[in-house]
């Protein structure tokens, strides 16, 4: 049987991160569950000290999520993308990364868009006829435009 998954980033800030990534990948942030949330502190299971304030909501603050628009067959299981609240910060190159396809035609200006919004141009590459620009998000996790 095949197994769900998803990709998991470390970061810094979690809810700003997903917001870049799902305005970058035209996806969306997956919505908060606010009384759920208030359940589970008036419960006892988190406390105040659990949760924050994004973007008027209250939210989990170690962690938010993306996810790709809708099958509207409802035949396709999604990805999902979770930025997770970590102490420290990325050190290292990434071992695995997220390609972003937007066609040969679009790498240029995709690009420049990125890095008006807080992405960093790192290098580009180019294998036989295929190229494309590694860069960096606002919190440094390396991504290629393809």
């Amino acid at each position: 049987m095949p197994y769900e998954f998803q990709v998991t980033f470390d970061a810094a800030r979690p809810h700003d991160l997903a917001d870049w990534w799902a305005e970058t990948l035209g996806w969306n942030v997956e919505p908060t569950d606010e009384p759920f949330i208030r359940r589970m502190i008036a419960e006892g299971y988190a406390t105040e000290a659990d949760t924050m304030t994004h973007n008027g909501a209250l939210v989990w603050r170690d962690g938010a999520a993306i996810t790709a628009p809708a099958d509207p067959a409802g035949l396709v299981s999604l990805p999902r993308v979770l930025f997770q609240l970590v102490p420290e910060p990325k050190t290292v190159k990434n071992r695995a990364h997220l390609d972003v396809r937007v066609g040969a035609e679009e790498v240029e200006s995709v690009a420049a868009r990125l890095a008006e919004r807080g992405a960093t141009f790192l290098h580009r590459a180019s294998r036989g006829p295929h190229s494309w620009i590694t860069m960096a998000d606002p919190e440094g996790n390396e991504f290629c435009v393809a």
